[in-house]
């Protein structure tokens, strides 16, 4: 018998629950909006308004163009379902007659016009890029993990999939996949690197090794949420994208073990940390300190519907 991976959302849960929640009437959740977007006593308003316009960086209003679909013509796709799901959490409390602009799946373009986003490029120009909590199913993930740190093995684990799309993991694998303190695998068959192929693994396996590899795949690495929640420590290069996650926040070797873009001090910054466990447990608060402020569900659907409220003042339709 398969047994359940206790570190996963279970996914029949989640479809389950929204399929149902799409036979309630638009009217229910509209008429709920004002109450949602209240603010409680003990929420910061100053936090709030700083994760609002880090996630819109809209500052002057823009039409958007009458080809633009409304929320009322929003449907589900063969391969969008969870994009769907999410980005109807927050959109049906607003007009169904709202004009919105979509882009499913993992962007790493900034779009010509405002667009709703899962992922975008860190830079200062991704103003039309908005962030909205989506995929989460899949990439927000949190774990309790029950291993000590001390009682891990000193060694970095990595497991994914690698492909010509994702040249980081390809520079790396090259580098890295022999060495002695790296435990690395392809789980993917169906590219020409096949001698990398090992069997995925679970979370719970992850969790035994001090270090595990989170390195952008074509956008974001899917697995950082949950490093970053456990007792392990994360290690990548700088992060070049970003989700509802704030990735751009992250400060190296503070959240995270840094290494450089062309990964060539990988074995010196390994090594240097297997003999400092106090600055492993240092990231490691520090992680999950960071990690704590994305489980707050009301407050999270707060921030979501804040964000879309000031995409529809800034694209000038009228609330």
């Amino acid at each position: 018998m398969v047994g359940i991976n206790i570190h996963k959302n279970i996914k029949l849960f989640y479809y389950t629950k929204n399929a149902i929640l799409q036979l309630i009437p638009r009217w229910f959740f509209r008429s709920r909006l004002d109450d949602m977007m209240r603010p409680k006593s003990d929420d910061d308003i100053d936090y709030l308004k700083k994760r609002v316009d880090y996630y819109n960086r809209l500052h002057t209003e823009s039409a958007l163009p009458k080809e633009v679909k409304s929320l009322k013509e929003l449907r589900r796709g063969k391969k969008n379902t969870t994009y769907f799901f999410d980005s109807y959490e927050v959109t049906r409390y607003f007009n169904p007659r709202f004009l919105v602009k979509f882009k499913f799946g993992d962007i790493t373009q900034v779009p010509k016009i405002p667009s709703i986003v899962k992922s975008r490029p860190i830079n200062s120009n991704n103003e039309k890029s908005v962030l909205l909590k989506l995929n989460k199913v899949r990439h927000f993930i949190f774990v309790h993990d029950k291993n000590h740190f001390e009682n891990k093995k000193n060694m970095l684990i990595g497991r994914g999939g690698v492909s010509e799309r994702k040249p980081k993991r390809i520079a790396f694998y090259k580098k890295y996949f022999d060495h002695p303190l790296c435990d690395l695998g392809q789980t993917n068959q169906n590219s020409k690197f096949h001698f990398w192929y090992k069997k995925k693994i679970s979370i719970e396996k992850h969790l035994k090794y001090k270090f595990i590899l989170c390195l952008e795949g074509i956008d974001v690495s899917s697995n950082l949420k949950w490093v970053m929640s456990s007792s392990s420590i994360a290690v990548m290069s700088k992060p070049q994208f970003e989700t509802w996650f704030m990735e751009g926040q992250l400060i190296p070797d503070f959240h995270y073990i840094h290494i450089r873009d062309d990964y060539s001090d990988l074995e010196e910054k390994l090594t240097y940390f297997i003999d400092n466990p106090d600055k492993c447990m240092n990231i490691i608060q520090n992680a999950n300190a960071y990690v704590e402020q994305f489980k707050n569900k009301r407050r999270e659907k707060l921030i979501s519907l804040m964000v879309l409220e000031k995409y529809f003042i800034k694209t000038g339709q009228n609330l």
